[in-house]
């Protein structure tokens, strides 16, 4: 699968049934090393023990303007040429944006869908965050990009204080580091993304995870998305943020039987 997602870094672990991970933000678009690696390897292990996760990111070079529509595409091109499709799909946070647009244009290709602290549309703080991110890596303001982010992914203001912090401190840590154009292109199309209107179509069995903490979402917003769906599930973690839910240690229990149930 590396070779024919021409552009687009991938990863793979474990063996089974295919699942497509697409990831949240990332620093770039190359392949992860380091600790960006190891942070994507330990998500895709709470759903490998049963599957072989293909972790595929976005496309290398988009364009400044590139619409979600557009980079759904790449990823529909990718899996009409493996072949294999449909496929269970999870997307990750941004990655969930993705992955909806992709079941929405393509619904061939997808035979179940997770979004994983993801939903149908950026809440308020969520769109208020990407944009003063955006501003700041367009002024190199690297570290405040960082400290933005990821004061957002947490559940209260203590530990919003705390993850501020690292994110300053950090920033490589908080997909802010290099403030490479596709990142920011990435966070220009998710920003005014709004898909809500569209989900009554969508009859892919689909899971929502979310935390009722999340500021990047909310609360409101997954349950808006569920709502909306004719073959939706929710689950929703207490007390919760956007980084809690992707760190649960019960989502990969939960998935695994949404894949295997629904």
């Amino acid at each position: 699968m590396s070779q024919r997602a021409e552009g687009m870094a991938s990863l793979s672990l474990g063996s089974g049934p295919p699942l497509l991970f697409l990831p949240g933000l990332t620093p770039s678009h190359q392949p992860p090393h380091g600790s960006s690696r190891r942070f994507q390897l330990q998500q895709m292990r709470l759903f490998a023990e049963h599957r072989a996760v293909w972790w595929v990111n976005r496309r290398q070079g988009l364009p400044p303007h590139v619409s979600m529509a557009e980079v759904a595409n790449d990823y529909a091109a990718m899996l009409r040429e493996w072949g294999d499709a449909p496929i269970d799909v999870l997307g990750v946070s941004t990655g969930g944006s993705v992955a909806l647009q992709l079941a929405l244009d393509h619904p061939d290709l997808v035979r179940h869908l997770v979004l994983v602290a993801s939903g149908c549309r950026l809440g308020a703080r969520g769109q208020a965050t990407q944009r003063s991110v955006m501003d700041s890596l367009r002024t190199g303001d690297r570290r405040q990009a960082g400290a933005t982010l990821m004061g957002t992914a947490a559940a209260g203001p203590r530990t919003a204080r705390v993850l501020s912090a690292l994110g300053w401190l950090l920033p490589g840590a908080a997909v802010a580091r290099g403030a490479e154009p596709d990142l920011l292109a990435v966070l220009q199309a998710e920003a005014s993304l709004n898909l809500c209107g569209r989900l009554s179509v969508l009859t892919v069995p689909t899971l929502v995870v979310g935390g009722d903490q999340d500021a990047f979402y909310g609360e409101e917003v997954f349950r808006e998305t569920v709502a909306a769906l004719p073959n939706g599930r929710l689950v929703l973690y207490q007390d919760t943020g956007h980084l809690g839910t992707l760190r649960h240690t019960g989502l990969g229990r939960v998935v695994s039987d949404f894949l295997d149930n629904a």
